[in-house]
């Protein structure tokens, strides 16, 4: 992730009066554009959208793509973009056109620039609004990674590399890993 050459950080309320850009986060303040996602990670998310969205009622459950703000907190500004959030309709907090609070649900795809920091602080950020579940497929290992969220930390639950995902919040869903990969 590149930072945009800012001496200083931006507040929420300097953010909000900027103009829309696609595919970048805010971390403490600090404006970081995101490349775009390669095709076999759209297609990952592509997938499972697919997936999920057969399963649940969309006047219950909603599913956003990685084309929205998830405000982790105003002061400092942090707003991260996950790749998939999963979200019971009664529990969103929408302002400002932003959401501002925590889905049942994130799916994150890791691309190979991703470091080991970086993932940490985006998890940090999650468990920091209370994001109960994340599941973070890895299309180089071929794997997904569950992760619950408990005493405020994320704990892996599976590795996996076949078979059904069921994600906690929605006991109706299967989700079949082998129709996911690319």
């Amino acid at each position: 992730m590149a930072s945009l050459p800012h001496s200083k950080t931006v507040t929420y309320e300097e953010w909000l009066r900027m103009p829309e850009v696609r595919d970048e986060e805010v971390v403490n303040g600090e404006i970081r554009i995101m490349p775009s996602p390669l095709l076999p990670h759209a297609r990952i998310i592509q997938r499972l959208n697919n997936q999920i969205s057969r399963q649940v009622d969309p006047r219950e459950v909603e599913i956003f793509t990685s084309t929205f703000d998830l405000i982790i907190s105003r002061q400092p500004l942090t707003a991260r973009v996950p790749d998939l959030a999963v979200c019971k309709v009664g529990t969103i907090v929408e302002r400002d056109g932003r959401m501002h609070s925590a889905p049942q649900l994130i799916v994150e795809v890791r691309s190979p620039s991703n470091t080991g920091r970086e993932r940490a602080e985006k998890l940090a950020d999650y468990a920091r609004l209370g994001v109960p579940e994340v599941w973070a497929f890895s299309p180089q290992d071929r794997t997904v990674e569950v992760l619950y969220l408990e005493d405020g930390r994320y704990r892996r639950q599976a590795l996996l590399t076949d078979g059904v995902l069921r994600p906690k919040h929605f006991p109706n869903v299967e989700v079949q890993i082998s129709e996911i990969w690319p």
